[in-house]
């Protein structure tokens, strides 16, 4: 074999890399600020997956406000009815004699749930920590070292150091804090625990405070989740007594604090855990660790996610300014490094709030201080929790999507019944909202409510993760859920009596009012983000059934069904239409750009295959302007990358990345997203949006550096993944242009790679016609109609060289550039 595929070992000893000064140092990897938090939005946010805590890092009263990722209100039922039934054939009737208000009002009284809009997502409360005579401090230093996962403050008072470490330990499943100083005997503080819950004060049991309730009644559901929260200290020298509901501890050379927290939750329709045998026994086997095993065994099991993955985009003198100030001057300043860590901070959230075995990451994650929190920090499926999870396969965190995986068979049982009672249709539906009790109608009102593609996106999703893994035994895991959200839709469509394609209705372009009627509206037939959704979920059902050979009849009906949709249609100013009509708006900025779905996370949309609809969605984002709220900006990242504008996207990044400004979006001190308020999704969004511009695979080829800024000249990016079953060992580049490949075949096949600069040839084959690669297929897409009023022109692309190379199962392959 050509000495071009040689391994990546001997290659490494023959040749010194023009990025020997490059790595990601420890030291890179923490956010840290030189004051406490002054409120919710400055602390700084860790987790277990279950656990979540934020630390506040007060010297004279520490605050730990903690969250159980299983305290919801409510309890286990059902928003189907049988009301909808009768409103459905009525709204559709409306919706086609474009009675759009009418119908909506009549959705919103008829279809929508009779019971309740859904459950939030709850706090457990808090954990305090008093100091008395810490009020007067110097060099204070507060710090997430993300690296490792651990939190910490230091600081002097009267000539002693004094120091914390927080974590929510992974292997322990507790929240562990270790207190110590320079000088022995100097620990004397008192812990407190509360909660906003009613009837929920501490008390003390021997030498253990617990505090334990009941989540809340809400609309009419009474509160089933019983929890509970214990704390013990174990100290050196000194003591610790626990007495009236707090524990006093005094000189103290160390003492380290346990907290654990549990509760009744089995799943989404069983509330039979002992809580207190489990808070109990967790608090026991945590007690019986030191701090610093419970802090290795937390950083090991960690690190084998985190490390899979660096990102080195260089830097600058801003690494040594507090973080918050960072943010603040990140437009007026060269910090790449703050791109780097924002990426990397979205992969440890990713890692600390979703894992395998436990529910998937809210909107919040799992980090929320309210009872009743901004959208009750449900799942939002109308993009909001589905992008919680574009960087899962991506940034090399598979194990991180199973709860998102689980998520969607739970709403596939759910939705079954849904899809029974309120529409007559076989398969099952999700609407565009869900909590931990899985419910599947519409909730809030029609202009939101009334979207029951949430299934489709769902799928997806889950199709995605195939395209990466190429494992067949979880294709046939999940097909039944993507054959019977298909179901759904081949009965629940209809044609439309105006055009006669097979549509969505009642649906709505998610969250947006069009031009039609009174042009108050959110209700119609046929969106063009559902066009899109139902022709993948149809599209990737049917690639499934033949994979695995079987139901050659559903794939006949699927294909057929497919004949039927909408085309993707150019309105009036050169825009991708968001509606069947050509009612969109120039002025129009709002912040859901759901009819860009196919551009991205799908892959319908594509400068080489079809660049009419390729231009028309840049005249979209044109439209709708940069500055939006955080989640928004996120997508906007992904989509300029996907259209190959790197300055664009990095324009993108530079908005979401500097403070919370008046007109929303960006970042807060702690780095989270603002929508504003509060939401994780952003983060997780300019994670996967930064990946995008480094290295795209959605059209069978491993493209590399396809929205590279200027800004970005140099840099290296190792470990994440590409479909077709690829990962990316190192990416490196020079002079904004490929220097070095080092990439691993994990299915072996072919791999097509993309790239600005020849390669070096060898056994290299110039690529020619469609891509042989078995784990990837491109859809063709119907011809976009396009009005006569418009001129379309292709578009302006740089010049792009194309190689095919068959790899072998298991092998790493090193290339650079001629």
């Amino acid at each position: 074999m050509n000495k071009i595929f040689k391994n990546i070992n001997l290659v490494i000893l023959l040749v010194l890399s023009v990025f020997s000064g490059y790595g990601q140092s420890e030291n890179n990897m923490k956010l840290w600020y030189d004051k406490p938090a002054e409120n919710w939005n400055e602390a700084l946010p860790i987790g277990n997956g279950r656990l979540g805590a934020m630390i506040f890092g007060n010297p004279s009263v520490e605050r730990l406000q903690l969250n159980e990722e299983t305290i919801w209100a409510g309890q286990p039922n059902s928003i189907a009815h049988e009301k909808a039934l009768k409103a459905l054939p009525k709204v559709r009737q409306l919706i086609f004699e474009g009675k759009y208000k009418e119908a909506q009002d009549l959705a919103t009284s008829d279809i929508r749930s009779q019971t309740n809009n859904g459950m939030p997502y709850q706090t457990f409360g808090n954990v305090y920590i008093s100091f008395p005579g810490h009020n007067n401090y110097s060099d204070y230093y507060r710090g997430l070292d993300i690296s490792k996962a651990i939190a910490s403050v230091s600081y002097k008072v009267d000539g002693v150091t004094y120091k914390r470490e927080i974590i929510s330990a992974f292997e322990d499943d507790v929240v562990a804090v270790k207190l110590s100083a320079d000088k022995p005997g100097s620990i004397t503080c008192n812990v407190l625990m509360n909660s906003p819950f009613d009837k929920t004060d501490p008390v003390s049991r021997e030498d253990v405070i617990m505090l334990d309730g009941t989540s809340s009644n809400h609309e009419g559901l009474r509160g089933g989740v019983d929890f509970e929260g214990r704390a013990a200290v174990e100290t050196k020298g000194g003591t610790a007594k626990s007495e009236d509901g707090y524990i006093a501890i005094n000189g103290a050379d160390e003492a380290t604090i346990y907290i654990s927290i549990a509760t009744n939750f089995k799943n989404y329709k069983d509330l039979s855990v002992d809580v207190r045998e489990k808070t109990k026994r967790l608090l026991s086997e945590a007690r019986r660790r030191d701090f610093e095993t419970i802090r290795k065994d937390h950083t090991d099991y960690y690190q084998k996610f985190f490390n899979r993955v660096s990102l080195d985009l260089g830097k600058t003198d801003a690494v040594n300014q507090p973080t918050n100030l960072r943010i603040k001057n990140f437009s007026d300043q060269d910090d790449p490094q703050l791109v780097s860590l924002y990426f990397q901070f979205g992969r440890y959230l990713l890692i600390s709030s979703s894992q395998p075995g436990g529910q998937p990451a809210n909107l919040q994650g799992i980090w929320n201080d309210m009872l009743f929190p901004p959208w009750e920090s449900k799942y939002t499926m109308n993009i909001n929790a589905e992008m919680n999870y574009w960087p899962a396969e991506l940034t090399n965190l598979p194990e991180m999507h199973e709860p998102f995986i689980q998520l969607a068979k739970e709403v596939s049982e759910t939705g079954r019944e849904t899809a029974q009672i309120m529409y007559d249709a076989d398969g099952w539906v999700l609407h565009h909202n869900t909590d931990i009790w899985r419910i599947t109608g519409p909730i809030d009102n029609a202009h939101s409510g009334m979207w029951p593609a949430g299934g489709a996106w769902l799928m997806q999703d889950l199709w995605e993760r195939y395209l990466y893994s190429g494992d067949k035994e979880y294709l046939a895991e999940i097909y039944p859920i993507m054959k019977g959200s298909a179901e759904f839709f081949l009965d629940f469509m209809i044609p439309h009596p105006e055009y006669g394609w097979s549509v969505v209705v009642p649906s709505n372009s998610p969250e947006n009012s069009h031009g039609g009627g009174e042009g108050n509206a959110s209700i119609t037939a046929g969106s063009t983000m559902d066009n899109q959704l139902v022709f993948d979920l149809f599209s990737h059902t049917a690639e499934a059934a033949e994979i695995l050979s079987k139901d050659d009849d559903f794939v006949g009906k699927l294909e057929s069904a497919k004949e039927k949709l909408a085309p993707m249609q150019i309105g009036r100013y050169g825009q991708l239409q968001e509606w069947l009509k050509d009612w969109d708006d120039p002025e129009d900025d709002h912040r859901h750009v759901s009819h860009l779905y196919g551009l991205f996370p799908s892959n319908q949309i594509s400068p080489f295959r079809n660049p009419e609809l390729f231009e028309a969605s840049k005249v979209v984002l044109e439209h709708r302007g940069d500055k939006s709220t955080g989640w928004s900006m996120g997508w906007k990242v992904n989509l300029w990358a996907r259209l190959l504008d790197g300055n664009r996207a990095y324009k993108l990044l530079n908005d979401q990345l500097g403070l919370v400004g008046s007109d929303g979006g960006g970042s807060y001190p702690n780095m989270l997203d603002a929508h504003p308020p509060f939401q994780i999704d952003g983060n997780f969004g300019v994670t996967a949006g930064i990946a995008e511009m480094l290295m795209q695979s959605h059209e069978g080829a491993v493209h590399l550096l396809p929205a590279l800024p200027d800004a970005w000249k140099k840099g290296k990016i190792e470990g994440i993944r590409a479909r077709g079953g690829f990962t990316i060992e190192s990416l490196e580049w020079e002079a904004n242009e490929p220097a070095k490949l080092t990439i691993k075949s994990n299915l072996g096949g072919n791999l097509r790679l993309r790239t600005s600069t020849k390669l070096k040839l060898g056994d290299l084959k110039i690529a020619k016609g469609e891509n042989p690669n078995p784990f990837f297929k491109i859809y063709p897409v119907k011809e976009p109609l396009i009005s006569d009023k418009t001129e379309t022109s292709k578009p302006d692309l740089p010049k792009f060289y194309e190689y095919d190379i068959q790899t072998e199962k298991g092998k790493i392959y090193t290339f650079y550039s001629k």
